[in-house]
C-alpha cells in the first residue's frame, strides 16, 4: 500500500525524469487520496490524453526502476486495460496507465473540465484530480470488489448529484459506449444490495433509461 506522502514522492521522482511537460488525470484511489477520501492505495491510477504522453511517463518510470507487469492479473480479459508498471519486492509500488479509455468508459472532455483540482510536480508533471462523480463512473468501469467499497466511501463523504453521473453515462453512449447505462445500472444495483446509501429513484430512472435504450435498439434492428 502507498500513502499520500509516498505517492507524492513517487510522482515527483517521475516528474524529474520527464523530458517534456505533460498533463495527466488522477482517477481511482490516487484521486481519492488527493481529495482526502482515502489514506492509502495499492496503485497509482492515471489517465493520459495521448499515447505520446503515456509513453513519456512510462519511459521516466522505467528509468526509475519500474518494470512492465501484466494487467491480466488485475483486470482479467476486460478491454482498454492499462499499461502496468511495478517496482519493489512485492510490487508494492505500481502505476496503472490508461489512455483516454478506462475499460468500458471514455475519460471524456466533460470529465476533464470537472477535474479542477490541480497539482504540479517539479516543472513537467501537471496532475489534475478527477471529480468524485467521475470517480464513481470509473469505479463502475473497473468494477472490482474494492471499487464498490471505495464508492461507498465516496458517497458517504461527498455530496453526490446523481444527475451528473447519469448525464455523463448518457454522454458516454453518444461517444460510442453503448453499454454505459447498462454497466451503471448493474453497478448501482449491486451497491444497493450492499446497503450503500443511494436514492431508490436513481435506480428507477436508470432502469427506465435502460428500457428506452433497449427499445430504441430493437426498433432500429427491426427497421433494418
Amino acid at each position: 500500500m502507498i500513502d499520500i506522502k509516498e505517492q507524492q514522492d513517487l510522482l515527483l521522482d517521475v516528474a524529474r525524469k520527464l523530458k517534456k511537460q505533460i498533463t495527466v488525470y488522477a482517477v481511482g484511489g490516487t484521486a481519492m487520496m488527493f481529495l482526502g477520501l482515502k489514506d492509502a492505495t495499492k496503485d497509482i491510477d492515471l489517465v493520459f490524453a495521448s499515447e505520446e504522453d503515456r509513453r513519456e511517463f512510462k519511459k521516466a518510470a522505467i528509468d526509475l526502476g519500474y518494470n512492465l507487469f501484466s494487467s491480466v492479473h488485475v483486470y482479467g480479459t476486460k478491454p482498454n486495460q492499462p499499461i502496468m508498471l511495478a517496482r519493489g519486492k512485492e510490487r508494492e509500488e505500481r502505476f496503472d496507465l490508461f489512455v483516454k479509455e478506462v475499460i468500458h468508459f471514455i475519460f471524456s472532455e466533460e470529465m476533464m473540465k470537472r477535474a479542477t483540482a490541480t497539482y504540479e510536480f517539479d516543472v513537467n508533471l501537471i496532475l489534475k484530480i478527477a471529480d468524485p462523480h467521475d470517480l464513481i463512473l470509473m469505479k463502475c468501469a473497473t468494477d472490482r470488489l474494492k471499487d464498490k467499497d471505495d464508492v461507498r466511501d465516496i458517497i458517504n463523504k461527498t455530496k453526490i448529484d446523481w444527475e451528473i453521473i447519469i448525464n455523463e453515462a448518457l454522454n458516454q453512449i453518444k461517444l460510442g459506449k453503448e453499454r454505459a447505462i447498462w454497466d451503471l445500472t448493474a453497478f448501482v444495483d449491486d451497491l444497493l444490495k450492499l446497503k450503500v446509501d443511494i436514492p431508490r429513484e436513481v435506480r428507477n430512472k436508470l432502469f427506465k433509461l435502460l428500457e428506452k435504450q433497449m427499445h430504441q435498439k430493437a426498433t432500429k434492428e427491426n427497421n433494418n
